[in-house]
């Protein structure tokens, strides 16, 4: 009952503030924003004690070396961190935009506009940057965000946001010091509590890995924006350039294999096989890739390893929906691009999914059947990025169908609202 107690307080401080900066002027928003930028940078030595504090934490909980690598902030990453926040400032303001407007035969003129959310929790794993990264697109937005890092980013966390709202109240005192809250405690039960209070909360966004990411849906109340995982194929159909497809492939798989547009499957026409499967697998073996594939791929990818066979194994059938996040890829030869199309309908997550030909024709049938957030012709499904699709940031990236899908930028951020401006008319 306490948490219950405590986490709709917050939410009940978070939702009248959400009033107020959504009165906040564009002028007002980036003032702000470049301030807390500045006291960020200027706050390198506090910040880096309360991240040690972190780190310590997070060795004692057994995190792997690549996690504590997300944990740390440095000096390089704090600069980086302040940065993010004064490039947000200085993107288009996406509040008030006006997406349509129309005047009835009556002389009603409605205009529908672009307008915050609200009360926006955004949910995460270890790395603290995405405190001051959810922050700044919030307020950008107009929103106000309760942020729930993981518990071994707590210092980290509670002290960034402290910043902010410092910096912000320094240069417009009459900022609402709960529009940047973090949730202060640990306690799993903090989550699903929050996410129960319609009244308050308007959207959840998880950040995360599929395992996180499920739990905060199953147990939300309030709508959730999300993507699962990011099971992204690479389809290589017979009429494709090879060296071309060498490259795409390469980089998709290799260019940084943890994120959640990085090729998992890569999908080649027999017609092809013979002759692409042992170029890509010599290429990728460069970076220790291992292989899992299909019985017909196995000796073609071989020949092209020479002693390093010993990295191909036979897939499973739980292998084609596995987001490794390594250097592992699945390969699976295909008769042609309806079973690719079929593959990629049964395992796919929806998130990114590739063609490589020079067929037009069975290009555009790809690009309109494959039911993904992105889908590409001859380009690397790692473009699937609000930086790379000229959004100027990215809050997260969706693979629902209703509402945002693909990267978010701040247009995600805002819902819209109809305004009707009439001289005295009534419905008939």
């Amino acid at each position: 009952m306490a948490i219950l107690e405590d986490m709709t307080d917050l939410a009940r401080r978070a939702k009248a503030a959400s009033r107020q900066v959504a009165r906040l002027t564009s002028v007002d928003r980036n003032r702000v924003l470049l301030s807390m930028a500045d006291a960020l940078q200027k706050a390198t030595v506090e910040l880096q004690v309360a991240n040690a504090l972190d780190r310590e934490v997070g060795r004692a909980m057994g995190l792997s070396a690549a996690m504590l690598d997300r944990l740390t902030l440095d000096s390089a990453r704090i600069i980086a961190m302040a940065q993010g926040v004064r490039d947000v400032a200085t993107l288009p303001d996406p509040v008030n935009r006006v997406l349509d407007e129309r005047i009835r035969p009556n002389g009603l003129r409605l205009r529908k506009i672009a307008v915050p959310i609200g009360v926006v929790v955004i949910i995460y794993e270890s790395r603290p940057n995405v405190t001051a990264d959810a922050a700044s697109l919030c307020l950008k937005t107009g929103n106000a965000t309760i942020l729930r890092g993981g518990k071994e980013a707590l210092n980290s966390n509670r002290l960034i946001a402290s910043i902010m709202v410092s910096a912000a109240r320094a240069v417009m005192a009459n900022f609402p010091e709960d529009g940047i809250l973090v949730v202060p405690t640990a306690d799993r039960e903090a989550i699903p509590a929050l996410l129960s209070l319609t009244q308050y909360v308007d959207l959840c966004m998880p950040r995360g890995g599929e395992g996180l990411i499920r739990a905060v849906t199953a147990c939300s109340k309030v709508p959730v924006i999300k993507h699962y995982k990011g099971v992204c194929h690479v389809y290589v159909q017979g009429d494709a350039d090879l060296r071309m497809a060498e490259e795409i492939v390469f980089n998709a798989k290799c260019q940084r294999p943890s994120t959640c547009n990085a090729a998992e499957t890569l999908l080649v026409d027999q017609t092809i096989a013979d002759r692409f499967l042992p170029q890509i697998a010599s290429r990728l073996a460069t970076k220790d890739v291992s292989f899992h594939a299909d019985i017909e791929a196995i000796p073609l990818l071989r020949s092209g390893l020479g002693d390093r066979g010993f990295q191909v194994q036979e897939a499973n059938s739980e292998d084609w929906s596995t987001e490794y996040n390594d250097y592992v890829i699945n390969v699976r030869i295909v008769k042609g691009l309806e079973e690719a199309i079929q593959h990629i309908t049964d395992y796919g997550s929806g998130h990114s999914d590739a063609i490589i030909t020079a067929d037009e024709t069975v290009a555009e049938r790809f690009l309109s059947e494959v039911d993904s957030a992105a889908v590409y012709w001859n380009a690397s499904t790692r473009f699937t990025d609000g930086g790379e699709f000229g959004m100027g940031a990215e809050i997260g990236i969706s693979t629902d169908k209703i509402g945002a899908r693909g990267p978010m930028g701040l247009e995600e951020l805002c819902t819209y609202k109809w305004q009707g401006f009439g001289t005295g008319q009534i419905r008939s």
